[in-house]
């Protein structure tokens, strides 16, 4: 499977080559690194575009690109941690049937190494003509494989970049299918944003949930709230419904459903809330709940590897005399008198770890589903580069608050 990504500053007339003649000339040790310095040279406004496709499809005809990069989700990953974020992505689709047909009728000249087609592209020249091969990787076997191997990478980058995608039947002549791009990457996306904006975080434990929430609340001046926090808030105050909820949270068992919905529901059409807007993580732990909160303006899943779960919660100890947070490998206590009385929260043994991801995981294919226009977070990178990420898919900004002045 190949992909293109549009170098914006390649849309510059004034500026010669394209980046495939810079790798060639520069030859850096590190071409991907190269390739994503090279992306980030424009300025905000420079169109950022990714067209992407089974092998075939016509992706070189559209102009201005550079082919095989993101294959996969593990490299749209790369590229957004980067901050590598395309504006409009294009997915040109077209029947495997045709797109071998297509290959089937390539033909290379090996002196200029131009490729021509026997219907579409055939030269003028009869020399040119008598010389033409097929080329040796063109067979309808390896361009099966490459399909195969297109259509089980795709839908995961295709997930990723679900929001500002498009896609276009390249199955119709090339210049049809390049006004249709045209049109589409000269759009400007409307913006959804909301005016008290209501944002969900669902993620694994560890994932950073709390910390991006956090950080949306502090220079957003949203509120912040934990569903878990809320409950013991509840059970604190010595409410009715936290009466309800305390033999649950005392026990270690899930606080029933329409019990967290009540508490929920109130805090959420508290005056704050209404006014400000609000940051959830923590709820929904299923559909059946989703079906009653879907009241969001923006929903977020973050996805981390297993082993980093694990590296990030089974380190984490607890200072009892101080209250303080250290972690063995990141943050590890300044002192050995420190480190001697540190505690780990029962919850932060791996066996307790794995029942809490496997209960996550158990619901999750779910919640996707329904929250369809989700957007899809890498955690398993710095946490500020994770926030600009969230906050470049609040298309229009939310407006931060204002600072009294004495």
């Amino acid at each position: 499977a190949d992909s293109t990504i549009i170098d914006p500053r390649l849309l510059k007339p004034n500026l010669p080559g394209n980046m495939l003649e810079e790798l060639l000339i520069h030859k850096p040790d590190d071409p991907i690194q190269y390739m994503i310095d090279h992306l980030k040279q424009n300025n905000d406004d420079a169109p950022r575009i990714c067209v992407l496709g089974p092998p075939a499809s016509g992706k070189t005809t559209v102009g201005w690109i550079l082919e095989g990069f993101p294959e996969n989700q593990e490299q749209a990953w790369m590229l957004q941690s980067s901050g590598i974020i395309p504006r409009h992505v294009v997915v040109l689709y077209a029947p495997d049937t045709v797109l071998i047909e297509r290959n089937s009728g390539k033909r290379l000249d090996p002196f200029t190494e131009e490729v021509y087609h026997t219907t579409f592209d055939w030269p003028s020249d009869l020399l040119v003509q008598q010389r033409l091969v097929e080329p040796e990787d063109l067979s309808e076997q390896e361009i099966s494989k490459k399909l195969m191997e297109y259509h089980r990478n795709f839908p995961g980058v295709f997930q990723i970049y679900q929001k500002v995608l498009k896609s276009i039947n390249a199955d119709q002549p090339s210049m049809d299918v390049l006004s249709q791009v045209l049109t589409y990457v000269q759009t400007r996306h409307r913006s959804a944003a909301p005016f008290t904006p209501r944002i969900l975080f669902c993620g694994p434990p560890g994932s950073g949930k709390s910390l991006q929430a956090a950080l949306i609340a502090q220079k957003y001046d949203v509120v912040n709230i934990c569903c878990g926090q809320l409950l013991k808030e509840a059970v604190a105050d010595k409410t009715k419904l936290g009466e309800l909820v305390k033999p649950y949270i005392d026990s270690g068992y899930p606080v029933p459903d329409n019990l967290v919905m009540k508490i929920l529901a109130a805090r959420l059409n508290a005056l704050d809330c209404m006014t400000n807007g609000w940051v959830l993580y923590g709820f929904p732990r299923d559909d059946v709940n989703a079906l009653n909160c879907s009241v969001f303006h923006r929903v977020f899943f973050f996805n981390l590897p297993c082993d980093s779960i694990m590296e990030r919660l089974s380190q984490r100890r607890i200072d009892p005399v101080t209250g303080e947070r250290y972690h063995t490998t990141f943050r590890p206590a300044p002192t050995p008198e420190i480190q001697a009385r540190l505690r780990q929260n029962p919850r932060d043994k791996e066996e307790n770890i794995e029942k809490r991801v496997e209960t996550y995981y158990r619901n999750a294919k779910e919640l996707e589903d329904f929250y369809e226009d989700a957007f899809y977070v890498n955690a398993d990178q710095d946490p500020y580069v994770i926030f600009e990420f969230i906050e470049s898919c609040i298309i229009k900004p939310l407006p931060c608050k204002k600072v009294k002045r004495s």
